[in-house]
């Protein structure tokens, strides 16, 4: 059994078809120490009924209205008590027993922070993101890592450089990875073929069109004092690219 307490977060709201198999993914993990906490942005379907069949299993449930995904994130980070923190969204899911791998390696490293190999969706078993590359999160757009699903970081890192920024409503993940790399935070990755999950195609971020992500994560680079000229380069690159992949 693992020393360090895992937070385990699910963020979810009206999504009655998928909970279950998230749920059911997380209470069945062996050998790590955790915590499991669900933050239900006040569903209006059967949601939270059928987490309620899970309430022994489950540490702490929360359901109230809430302003988007960061905000319900938020909430989740407050309560949480692990020294580790992950979420695990409605929808997607991780594989039997794959999170004792991850632990092992900050019992048995100084990382801060860990990026885990997760698949794209359910059928086609594509890698989503393996590892992470601060290069990319500097000089193109759309930083290559990790789902949130694979991405573990200590609370007390969450506790230096603050929470998700809220003003950003589509990838303020992406601020937080600026916040890591600028405080140099240690930084570590599982194998690629230790496929630790699952993220759910057609989630939160799709709903949004390509310019809706280049223009936030533009605005994120400029609030993280990146050069404004250099921004403006990565800007018009990004369009290019995305004219000439059609």
């Amino acid at each position: 059994m693992q020393k360090n307490l895992l937070s385990i977060i699910t963020v979810v709201k009206n999504d009655e078809q998928n909970i279950q198999k998230t749920i059911k993914s997380i209470i069945s993990q062996k050998n790590i120490n955790y915590e499991y906490i669900i933050i239900d942005g006040k569903s209006t379907d059967n949601t939270l009924k059928k987490i309620l069949k899970y309430k022994n299993k489950i540490n702490k449930i929360i359901s109230k209205k809430d302003n988007g995904i960061y905000d319900a994130m938020n909430k989740g980070l407050k309560i949480a008590n692990g020294d580790v923190v992950v979420f695990c969204n409605s929808g997607d899911f991780f594989y039997k027993n794959s999170l004792y791998k991850v632990m092992e390696l900050f019992s048995n490293s100084n990382c801060d922070f860990v990026f885990a190999t997760v698949l794209r969706n359910y059928t086609k078993g594509k890698i989503l993101k393996y590892g992470y590359n601060f290069n990319r999160l500097l000089y193109n757009f759309d930083f290559a890592t990790s789902h949130s699903t694979g991405f573990f970081l200590k609370r007390k890192i969450y506790n230096l450089i603050g929470n998700y920024n809220t003003k950003f409503k589509i990838s303020a993940d992406y601020d937080l990875y600026f916040r890591l790399y600028k405080k140099k935070f240690k930084g570590g990755f599982t194998k690629k073929n230790q496929k630790i999950g699952n993220m759910k195609s057609g989630g939160f971020s799709s709903k949004f069109t390509f310019f809706d992500h280049l223009i936030e994560e533009t605005k994120i680079r400029l609030h993280n004092s990146q050069n404004v000229f250099f921004v403006f380069l990565i800007f018009i690159n990004a369009i290019f690219k995305n004219i000439f992949k059609k």
